[in-house]
């Protein structure tokens, strides 16, 4: 499980291929200067509810990952998490499409 921390004290755990899927939206969202919510399930152990931040570039952020590989990203669940970014209610995490379309990511988290 990895950990999704915001300003240092509110975090989230998260599977290392959701996190690594979320990473992707949050950063390319935030390159563009494009403030918006992020919402998830809080874990049983902190109690039941959810919280939501208001991320925008300043945000102080870190995605704590419990492996030491990357895991590959499927285009079609990024799309999908980038619309809901851009919505309102902003960013929560669903579940990952049956049909996989991997898309490449340099050692920096880029596309090429």
């Amino acid at each position: 499980m990895g950990r999704f921390f915001y300003e240092g004290e509110i975090r989230a755990e998260l599977d290392d291929r959701e996190l690594a899927h979320l990473q992707m939206v949050i950063a390319n969202k935030l390159r563009r200067g494009e403030p918006f919510y992020f919402t998830w399930t809080d874990d049983p152990s902190i109690g039941y509810g959810r919280t939501s931040v208001w991320l925008h570039p300043s945000s102080t952020l870190v995605f704590k990952f419990h492996g030491s590989r990357r895991p590959p990203l499927n285009r079609l669940w990024v799309d999908a998490l980038s619309h809901l970014a851009n919505t309102p209610a902003g960013l929560r995490l669903i579940p990952e499409p049956a049909k996989v379309v991997e898309m490449q990511v340099d050692d920096n988290g880029m596309i090429p």
